[in-house]
């Protein structure tokens, strides 16, 4: 077999931003890079800050069967919840029949699915939407905002999120992070970066009051086009949940990897 370019690009947008993110919250955070693994772990609240993935491409069964062990005895040593990233496409046929018994070995279990996607879609048009205006994340009030739509959209203390984002100098300033906002009310938002000269789309969420708008839609496609501008960057990539993934191809994303995430037993 071989590992499409997408798919491997795709692992490598993941520990490029999330070192960036990470290392943001806490300069002394774990992001360690060991033989097919890569840690990213702020040991944060919010659990999509405490990030392992594995990095190596053609993964046999035996070796998914260690790399796991090993991901799942880093994170008992962590005071804080996360999950193992998964790239499907990393890991060879027999690898990929036996994943789910070689995760429940391991001591992990299943907590839902995701697809890496990524397009050279930009520039694109400015985007409009009849029911919003948008804002760029530039103060602590604005980026209290932010954190307080992620934790909403996953049904979370909004203490979780805050732990990230409040007080960040590289959110108001380096990442092109936009809420959507209706009327004086933020309805959602999204963010992009950059990393290894691609526009990365990340924390994108909207309030579970005002889903089904084509709010979220249209905040990405102002981090997008606010950071193509900036960046002059063509190549967009992203990391989709599923209820993401059916909106992104609208946007000119296309599919590659399928992307498992697990969290540890009990």
């Amino acid at each position: 077999m071989t590992v499409s370019a997408e798919s491997i690009e795709s692992v490598q947008q993941l520990t490029t931003v999330w070192r960036t993110l990470v290392l943001d919250r806490d300069t002394d955070a774990d992001v360690r890079d060991l033989p097919g693994i890569a840690v990213r772990w702020a040991d944060s609240r919010f659990g999509f800050l405490n990030c392992i993935t594995l990095t190596e491409t053609e993964a046999g069964a035996e070796l998914l069967q260690h790399r796991l062990s090993q991901a799942a005895d880093i994170m008992r040593t962590k005071k804080h919840q996360g999950l193992v990233w998964l790239f499907e496409d990393l890991l060879d046929d027999e690898a990929r029949s036996a994943l789910e018994t070689t995760a429940e070995h391991a001591g992990l279990q299943y907590a839902f699915p995701g697809t890496g996607m990524a397009g050279d879609l930009l520039p694109i048009p400015e985007p409009v939407h009849p029911d919003l205006t948008f804002a760029r994340v530039g103060t602590d009030e604005q980026l209290r905002a932010y954190a307080d739509l992620q934790s909403r959209a996953y049904g979370l203390p909004l203490e979780e999120a805050r732990d990230v984002l409040v007080g960040s100098a590289l959110w108001k300033n380096e990442v092109h992070a936009y809420l959507a906002m209706r009327g004086d009310e933020p309805v959602a938002c999204a963010a992009t970066v950059e990393a290894q000269g691609r526009l990365f789309v990340c924390f994108v969420a909207t309030d579970p009051r005002w889903q089904r708008k084509g709010y979220g839609e249209a905040v990405t496609r102002k981090a997008l086009y606010e950071g193509a501008w900036a960046t002059g960057l063509t190549r967009a990539t992203l990391h989709a949940t599923a209820a993401g993934a059916p909106v992104y191809p609208r946007i000119g994303f296309r599919p590659n990897t399928r992307i498992h995430f697990y969290s540890l037993k009990g």
